[in-house]
């Protein structure tokens, strides 16, 4: 346990000098880039990324995966939308609860696959991606919602400020606290270290291994459905492909930020940081007018290189995200 403390905080403290080195070199060419409104820019740019990957991080622990976490944002943002349409009288926080609680449901439907036949995390979740996007054509006709049919209320609350910070940075805040809270001091939390580190061990000492994944899959669809709510209100559109493709950047930002894609490992700082890093490259690159497929190849090339040095740092076992143990884990919690 001190080895993966002291791995992790040496990791975060690399990650940092990262960041600050990248942010500092293109801050000679630019000096824009290291004045505290491009910092607040990129906060605010990065705020919906964090709030998922608090959600993916807590998959990833269980040695799970969530691909289903961007089509679940944008059912959860359409189906907002709709109902924001049609009850033009709904306030706020009955829009955020909604949002919540759908997000919650179509999180707990990948746990309920997973943990009642004992399916792979990746082939269940691939299946959602797709099942939600269908859903959403379903729902919307296959029309767009656009900007002039979106309630102001959804498209306000992205853009308020509160006690000087944006919202969105605040609610991001928020959400960390939260997942730091779970994991650091709640029982459930700590057990999800137990349960990645060791699925066949956590049974015997008694961890209920069926119900930490369904907490894990159902707070990530909690957060993928808060941050639908906020997607559609921040760049006030809503329609099938809505973050297509965007689950690979949540889980790009984990793996970055040190969250082993083995399980059991990861930080709250770590994955903070990562969000971080792919914020400040994705502000940096265009300053220094990089191509944008040159942007995309970096990025590309970034993530492996994390994964690399992941598989390399960490030098433990551990099965990858495409094997399934939750039959055995079923059948000895059954004996």
């Amino acid at each position: 346990m001190k080895l993966a403390t002291s791995l992790i905080s040496r990791r975060d403290g690399v990650l940092l000098a990262i960041i600050a080195v990248v942010a500092i070199a293109v801050g000679l060419r630019a000096p824009v880039f290291l004045t505290l409104r491009n910092a607040l820019d990129i906060a605010n740019d990065s705020a919906i990324l964090a709030i998922l990957v608090m959600g993916q991080m807590l998959v990833l622990l269980t040695r799970g995966v969530d691909l289903s976490a961007a089509s679940n944002l944008a059912l959860t943002g359409m189906l907002c939308a709709l109902a924001a349409r049609a009850w033009p009288g709904m306030p706020l926080p009955m829009l955020l609860l909604l949002a919540a609680v759908i997000g919650a449901l179509l999180g707990a439907v990948n746990g309920v696959l997973i943990t009642a036949f004992s399916l792979p995390p990746i082939v269940v979740t691939l299946g959602t991606l797709s099942a939600y996007r269908g859903a959403i054509f379903l729902a919307s006709g296959g029309a767009w919602i656009s900007d002039h049919q979106i309630h102001p209320l959804i498209k306000g609350l992205p853009r308020e400020t509160w006690l000087g910070l944006p919202a969105l940075l605040w609610l991001a805040l928020l959400a960390v606290a939260a997942t730091a809270w779970l994991l650091r001091w709640r029982r459930e939390g700590r057990e999800l270290y137990a349960l990645g580190g060791n699925p066949s061990a956590a049974t015997y000492a008694g961890i209920p291994v069926n119900r930490r994944v369904m907490m894990a899959y159902t707070l990530s669809g909690l957060f993928a459905g808060i941050s639908g709510l906020l997607w559609v209100g921040r760049y006030s559109i809503a329609f099938t492909e809505l973050a297509a493709g965007y689950e690979l950047t949540v889980i790009a930002a984990c793996v970055i930020g040190g969250v082993s894609i083995a399980g059991g490992i990861g930080s709250v700082t770590g994955a903070v940081l990562g969000v971080l890093f792919i914020g400040v490259v994705n502000g940096a690159l265009p300053v220094i007018q990089v191509s944008p497929f040159w942007q995309q190849a970096i990025a590309g090339a970034v993530i492996l290189f994390s994964v690399a040095l992941n598989a390399r740092s960490q030098a433990k076992g551990g099965r990858q995200i495409l094997e399934t143990k939750h039959t055995a884990v079923t059948a000895g919690v059954a004996a």
